[in-house]
Formats: C-alpha cells, structure tokens, sequence
C-alpha cells in the first residue's frame, strides 16, 4: 500500500485537514494509500519512511534530499483544495511509483 504524509507548516490542523482531502481523492481515484499527517519538520525527518510527501508550495524545498531519493514530492498552492490534488496526484505515474518502492 501507498504510504503518504501530508505536512503543514508549524500545527497539525491544516495537516489533519489535508490528509482527510487526500484520503477522499485517492479513493475516487481508485488508489489505495495509507495517509498520516504531521508537522513539515517531523515530515523531513521520517520522510524516508514514506513513498510520497504531500505539502505546501512553500514547504517543496525543504524535501529535496527525498525527492532526491525517489520519493514522490506533491506540492500544493491550496493544501485544501480537491481538485488542485486531484489534479497533481492525476499526473502521478502510479505504477512507475509502485515499482520503483516495490509495493
């Protein structure tokens, strides 16, 4: 199963309310994913731990050294926004991702 976080900026409110959006859109997409939430400092540390690192445009950055190491980077201009994340996880090769972490 997929393994996702989303990460907000300092709180775990706008996170929380992330990962309920994300776990709608993968479900309407068909996508099975396990989806967590936290802080974008706890997001960097355990990133390793995840296939994709859902975040704010302005929090992309932070996750280079992941992104570096295969793990999918989902920047969003609206964190709540369903068709913003439906349309950026739509551009997702899904596949390539399952195998590149062999899921």
């Amino acid at each position: 199963m997929l393994k996702v976080i989303a990460a907000c900026g300092s709180g775990m409110g706008s996170s929380m309310m992330m990962k309920m959006k994300l776990e709608k859109v993968f479900k309407s997409l068909g996508i099975q994913a396990s989806v967590t939430h936290t802080n974008a400092g706890e997001a960097k540390s355990t990133a390793s731990q995840y296939h994709m690192i859902v975040c704010s445009d302005v929090l992309k950055d932070m996750f280079a050294s992941a992104a570096e190491s295969g793990i999918e980077i989902v920047p969003l201009k609206n964190i709540l926004d369903e068709k913003e994340i439906t349309e950026k996880l739509k551009t997702i090769d899904f596949d390539l991702l399952q195998k590149r972490f062999n899921i």
